[in-house]
């Protein structure tokens, strides 16, 4: 690997570690069903970003980091990570020239297809939870997907400018 190609990637791994960070960082009872999927934001704006290289594969170990952070079924997340990550790198060209408010309709869309399928694996699975807690990552992620957005063109810009 080149040294070009390493100061790529590093900005996109450093978000990736402090997406996790905050995916598993404990909060209060009343808050957590509202805690948006940071892995999934951030999986959706490489792959957008970055359709080459950060694709299904990264997608699918990220998952699986993730399942194993939280402890559920092997795979339950890389699946629903890696549908998501491919229907952004399929539609990617359309999702980079959207505005910012059909690109958020996009991304609830992309979310909720997310929920979907953790949502279906636990009911195969045998395993329940609220309503709240399949609906509120979602609608919190759309809500502060433009701002996540901007955020994450700013870093996007200063690593490829090296400021």
């Amino acid at each position: 690997m080149s040294r070009d190609s390493a100061s790529r990637r590093f900005p996109v791994i450093i978000t990736l570690v402090v997406g996790l960070m905050l995916t598993i960082m404990p909060l209060p009872d009343a808050i957590e069903a509202f805690r948006p999927d940071w892995l999934a934001l951030l999986m959706i704006f490489w792959a957008m970003q970055l359709p080459r290289t950060w694709s299904v594969g990264s997608a699918w170990i990220v998952g699986i980091v993730l399942d194993v952070s939280y402890g559920t079924l092997l795979g339950q997340h890389a699946l629903a990570l890696c549908a998501i990550t491919f229907a952004t790198v399929r539609f990617h060209l359309l999702m980079r020239v959207v505005p910012l408010s059909q690109l958020a309709a996009t991304v609830f869309a992309l979310l909720a297809l997310y929920q979907f399928i953790l949502f279906w694996i636990n009911g195969v699975a045998g395993v329940s939870a609220p309503s709240v807690a399949y609906w509120g990552p979602v609608i919190t992620g759309t809500l502060i997907w433009p701002f996540f957005y901007i955020f994450m063109s700013g870093v996007r810009y200063r690593s490829r400018s090296g400021a």
